[in-house]
């Protein structure tokens, strides 16, 4: 973190007035007329300090004011109270394009946001074709963008939005979009910007992205900062939060998602327990300490393109979080062939949990291990039993020995006895 402060906000507020019809509005604006709104607190009195080069993840809950904290950053908001104060030229992705005119060519809405960001028109034909080809709209560029699909809007609008050499680049829920291979060229951007030591705020809910990319996270509940401070620690509060909140709750609906030839997406995902088949209705029962949980997947990516991760985790019935595992984290090198195909088996031996009821989630990501790919929430159930250790209270099984205080004196001096007896090389 630098001591070079590149946004500073004092005392800063935000509170919206709620009028149950319209007209009310206009009979408060009368004088001597009792008001007809309520005050809504959308961000309480805060101060904030970012320093150049910071990486900044804001968590919370839907309606906790990240993005009115964004918008105010962005100055897209004028705070009610406090001061907003930004050191350089700042970028922002929070509803791409929102800043086009649906009239104008892709051409003009580039010099037209460049414009709205400060450049003058001679950096702005400096850095078009690059924007350009970044978007990869081609011809398009001469089109009025109301004929644009909304693919080739968030490309524009993306495009231009990292291009222009932002100091301070402000993401809001869009740390990756457009397609496949678009998805990761725009990933990959944001990247660059973060190793050239750029300042990046960014909200997301997708917390396992914010501890892998951020030097610090924020997190906001009703318009309060909470916590601020090291990501994984601030996640961690923020998590057991939410497992309070949502405690008993364990339903998980994904959408289902088009199929995207750019970006690598699961062909198969097989789970097994002691080799008996474990689906979310199949839920095979395995030993305390026995079991072998396997998981094997196989893939279909892009051809020439690295290969993906692979990431899994198993949740206790309560949806807490107890355990995962990821190549990345492993360095294990997966392996695909020249046509973007690719499979891989990780197992758990010996599976030391206890008895009760689990359940596998199982992720493909870049080779970073922070771009989320394809996911399958839940991927298979299964049970544990513990005969042998029936009374035993909590989620693992700890292999442990005991000693009475002579008896493990003895067992050193065994061992002191053994190692004096081996020749020295």
């Amino acid at each position: 973190m630098s001591s070079n402060p590149v946004i500073a906000l004092k005392n800063v507020s935000k509170t919206y007035r709620l009028f149950r019809k319209p007209s009310d509005r206009l009979i408060e604006s009368l004088p001597f007329v009792k008001a007809k709104s309520k005050p809504f607190i959308a961000l309480n009195p805060m101060d904030l300090t970012v320093g150049e080069g910071d990486i900044i993840g804001l968590v919370g809950r839907n309606g906790a004011g990240k993005s009115t904290l964004l918008q105010l950053i962005c100055g897209t908001l004028q705070p009610s109270s406090g001061s907003v104060s930004i050191k350089g030229r700042v970028a922002a992705l929070l509803e791409l394009g929102s800043g086009f005119n649906p009239e104008f060519t892709g051409r003009e809405n580039v010099f037209l946001n460049g414009a709205i960001l400060g450049l003058s028109r001679s950096e702005l034909e400096a850095k078009f074709d690059e924007i350009h080809r970044f978007s990869e709209i081609g011809d398009a560029i001469d089109q009025s963008v109301k004929t644009y699909s909304s693919g080739m809007f968030v490309r524009l609008a993306f495009a231009v939005a990292v291009c222009v050499d932002p100091d301070v680049l402000v993401i809001d829920e869009a740390l990756s979009v457009g397609d496949g291979a678009f998805a990761k060229k725009s990933f990959d951007r944001i990247m660059q910007l973060k190793e050239s030591g750029k300042t990046i705020l960014f909200c997301s809910h997708n917390l396992y992205q914010v501890e892998a990319i951020c030097n610090r996270a924020l997190w906001l509940h009703q318009g309060t900062v909470v916590a601020q401070g090291n990501p994984a620690d601030v996640i961690h509060r923020y998590e057991s939060f939410l497992y309070g909140v949502e405690q008993g709750d364990t339903s998980l609906p994904v959408p289902d998602k088009p199929q995207d030839p750019g970006r690598p997406q699961f062909k198969q995902v097989r789970i097994t327990l002691d080799g008996k088949t474990a689906t979310q209705t199949k839920v095979p029962e395995g030993i305390t300490g026995q079991s072998c949980l396997s998981i094997y997947v196989s893939w279909q990516g892009a051809a020439g393109h690295p290969a993906p991760s692979l990431a899994a985790t198993v949740h206790g019935a309560d949806g807490r979080l107890i355990a995962s595992a990821g190549s990345h984290i492993d360095e294990y090198k997966q392996q695909q062939s020249d046509d973007g195909k690719g499979d891989v088996r990780l197992d758990f031996p010996k599976l030391p949990l206890l008895k009760g009821e689990y359940w596998v989630e199982v992720y493909l990501l870049c080779e970073q291990g922070i771009l989320f790919y394809d996911q399958q929430i839940p991927a298979a159930r299964f049970k544990m039993q513990s005969p042998d250790f029936s009374l035993e209270q909590g989620v693992f099984h700890l292999e442990r020995e005991w000693h009475s205080e002579a008896q493990a004196k003895t067992t050193v001096e065994k061992i002191e006895e053994k190692t004096e007896k081996v020749p020295q090389k």
